[in-house]
């Protein structure tokens, strides 16, 4: 969904409100390689149209299906959140006010903003770091192959100071022949 500027400035006296599902799922997939599906995304909200800029605000529900990051198992993760994003012409932004932030504002190019493109840069974004399954979240136990596994933090710490503890075979009959040396001066 598309709306061109010179539509949108028939709503600066009162707000344009929207409610439309989307399809993004290709254009997710094509984007993020590690998306196995989305279900359609609802998205509601308004866009609010005056002399210093566009601000559109809109709520985003969808489940989105990835791989876990520990397993790779399918993960049907929910998503329902908002989104605030400040758009403005480059002649806007040229004569913006002094206390809206550079890094806060969206420059328009061309002639018209895109709620497609708005709504699948913000899935991606909230695409979180660490996917785990239930049986993931509940248990303890991390994936493990032939002479290889995962471990924890923790679990990585344990094993390295057991190891700094643990004398070298070789070097352990050094260690007798100073235990002897004292024993004779005594």
């Amino acid at each position: 969904m598309k709306w061109s500027l010179l539509e949108l400035k028939k709503y600066q006296e009162t707000p344009l409100m929207f409610e439309e599902t989307l399809d993004l799922k290709s254009q997710l997939i094509k984007r993020d390689g590690q998306i196995i599906d989305l279900s359609p995304v609802k998205v509601k909200g308004l866009m609010s149209v005056d002399k210093q800029g566009y601000l559109l605000h809109y709520q985003v529900e969808t489940t989105m299906t990835l791989p876990s990051t520990r397993s790779l198992t399918p993960v049907a993760i929910p998503f329902d959140f908002s989104v605030d994003e400040q758009f403005m012409t480059p002649e806007q932004f040229q004569h913006r006010d002094e206390t809206i932030v550079e890094e806060e504002v969206l420059i328009i190019e061309g002639q018209t903003i895109s709620l497609d493109e708005s709504v699948a840069d913000n899935l991606l974004l909230a695409i979180p770091l660490q996917v785990l399954t239930e049986e993931e979240k509940q248990g303890s136990a991390m994936p493990s192959g032939n002479d290889w596994a995962v471990l924890s933090e923790e679990d990585f710490a344990n094993q390295k100071e057991a190891q700094a503890q643990q004398v070298d075979p070789r070097l352990a009959k050094l260690s007798e022949l100073f235990n002897e040396s004292d024993d004779d001066n005594a």
